[in-house]
């Protein structure tokens, strides 16, 4: 399946939140990170502001490499998610709320206190 983005670039701020969570979840890998931050904005029920975000970090991936076995998947969520809204389908709409909501959950995930651990994320999903 074609994704949307060929590139993602995070934000500075993103990036700073992710070494955050990081140091705290031990876990390395940028990839895995925005994996579990986008899912996270997922979960909310409003779409995320359309505000602008800067790509001013050096932290970039590939769409596969963000998405990995599940970046199929991934993007069927986000074009469900997209249609849910309201929105278009298109390219320019998906990228667009993909960076949203990629950069919401970041923001979500690092400003939850109770994050403290990788199990801390397990249990974060398995709540109703």
């Amino acid at each position: 399946m074609e994704s949307p983005i060929e590139r993602i670039k995070l934000s500075q701020t993103a990036k700073d939140q992710l070494l955050k969570l990081r140091r705290s979840t031990k876990i390395d890998q940028w990839n895995i990170l925005c994996r579990w931050a986008f899912c996270r904005s997922l979960a909310e029920p409003t779409p995320p502001s359309p505000v602008p975000i800067p790509q001013d970090s050096n932290v970039e991936m590939t769409w596969r490499i963000f998405g990995g076995e599940m970046s199929d998947i991934l993007l069927l969520a986000l074009k469900q998610r997209c249609h849910n809204d309201g929105y278009p389908i298109d390219k320019e709409t998906l990228a667009t709320q993909f960076r949203l909501h990629l950069h919401r959950g970041i923001g979500y995930l690092a400003g939850d206190q109770n994050i403290k651990k990788i199990e801390d994320l397990i249990q974060l999903a398995m709540k109703d």
